[in-house]
């Protein structure tokens, strides 16, 4: 039996708190929750230090030598590429004999950037919860094992559920209407879709395919947690749950069939939204509150670049679909794309003003390692990112070249800001740009 601590280094963006305190509001890491699980079926005791709830370094080292674990298992995004090698570095030095595990979505698509730190003792690239359980084995045995070490892609249905437990404070709704107990859960891994700013790291990270849980493995774990937690409220953190319309339809019935009431979120597509518009009413029927949907872009062009599979019509259907259903709408939308012109980002500043989702969520875009964007970017010399920290995707800091980021600010405020003044300025904008088309095609006639 090895003891292990769980490390989430997710400070990239926060920081350390200023005086050590629980968290007492936020999201389970499922990842680690799954590994916990595996390593308790394992036999194996686990822990978990969240740097959030530290004030700093010492406290992490303090911490690891009253809890004095066999394993450090680190996690990495790439936001929190310093922080994660940092806590390698700090585990070392308290506890020297310690075996440093790390793993997640940066060592996953550049594991070059890790492999020669000798901090770190195992990288698992991809899924782990099957290669890690066996890594422990090893480790427990005194048997050698390969610093690089390419994960094993679990039938989801036999995995236990999250252990929920690793974490210790409750998690909260992602909006006000939500009630409290909230719960998140994942029902599949992967993505069919081929977006530009996304592809193809996650498919090197989960695979060609999607793997989906069976609705009745779902089922199974929401009686679970009702039982536990007796929860108010949902939501699944799946790229596309909507994708799959036999699993959804059956989902919903189950949901129902096994009395469950709770309103539940989740993410979906505008293509999907309006080929399915009967699948909408169904989920609406069953407890849908809001679906999270990547509009992007309000502008064709840009869409096409960003291989979206949908259009700016499709958008605003999509948008007019759920309005008419009563479903709320998170839109999440970027500005900044390579080659992105001041009119087609003022596209996507009237189509958010004109769609008044529930949430707006806009993004700076950020080249982000793995995707064909980032690919682009660094090809043409595009990419402002100088640290690990920069890959933060809040609409705050400059992201590649050639971008007047004063410009794209006034367009995040103009997308979300709801005075008469900037529709004014809007309609005006609008139809000045009409008059030069029609000027312009004059012209040419």
């Amino acid at each position: 039996m090895l003891k292990i601590v769980f490390v989430l280094p997710a400070v990239g963006e926060t920081g350390f708190a200023k005086a050590r305190q629980p968290i007492t509001f936020s999201s389970l890491h499922h990842g680690l929750c799954y590994l916990s699980a595996c390593a308790k079926r394992a036999g194996h005791l686990t822990n978990l230090i969240d740097l959030r709830e530290l004030s700093g370094w010492d406290d992490f080292q303090k911490d690891l030598k009253e809890l004095s674990p066999d394993v450090v298992a680190i996690t990495m995004m790439s936001v929190d590429f310093d922080y994660a090698v940092e806590a390698a570095k700090a585990a070392k030095a308290a506890l020297p004999n310690v075996k440093v595990v790390i793993g997640g979505p940066h060592p996953s698509i550049m594991p070059e950037e890790l492999t020669s730190n000798n901090y770190i003792d195992h990288i698992i690239i991809g899924e782990g919860e099957t290669s890690f359980v066996k890594l422990l084995a090893d480790i427990e045995k005194g048997a050698p094992a390969e610093k690089v070490i390419t994960g094993e892609h679990p039938d989801l249905n036999s995995l236990p559920f999250a252990d929920r437990e690793l974490f210790r404070y409750k998690e909260s709704p992602i909006e006000s209407f939500l009630d409290r107990p909230f719960v998140t859960l994942i029902a599949g891994r992967g993505c069919i879709y081929n977006c530009s700013f996304c592809q193809p790291a996650e498919r090197k990270i989960f695979g060609n395919k999607v793997r989906r849980r069976s609705v009745d493995n779902i089922i199974k774990e929401l009686n679970e947690l009702r039982d536990r937690y007796h929860f108010q409220s949902m939501m699944f953190h799946d790229d596309c749950l909507t994708e799959d319309r036999g699993w959804i339809e059956k989902f919903c019935r189950e949901y129902r069939k096994n009395g469950f009431k709770a309103p539940f979120v989740c993410q979906s597509r505008a293509d999907i939204i309006c080929k399915n518009e009967d699948m909408i009413r169904i989920m609406k029927s069953s407890g849908l509150g809001m679906f999270l949907i990547g509009f992007e872009s309000g502008n064709d062009r840009i869409l096409k670049l960003l291989r979206k599979g949908s259009t700016a019509e499709m958008n605003y259907r999509a948008a007019k679909i759920c309005k008419k259903h009563g479903i709320r709408m998170w839109a999440n939308y970027m500005f900044g794309i390579p080659t992105e012109t001041r009119e087609e980002a003022m596209d996507t500043v009237r189509m958010i003003r004109k769609i008044k989702p529930y949430r707006m969520s806009p993004a700076f875009f950020t080249p982000h390692p793995g995707s064909d964007l980032y690919d682009y970017c660094i090809k043409n010399d595009l990419s402002l990112i100088k640290a690990h920290s920069d890959y933060s995707r809040a609409p705050i800091l400059p992201k590649i070249k050639g971008v007047d980021y004063e410009f794209l600010r006034e367009a995040v405020r103009m997308s979300t800001e709801r005075s008469a003044w900037t529709r004014l300025y809007l309609r005006y904008d609008f139809i000045m740009e009409r008059k030069i088309k029609h000027a312009f095609r004059k012209i040419q006639k």
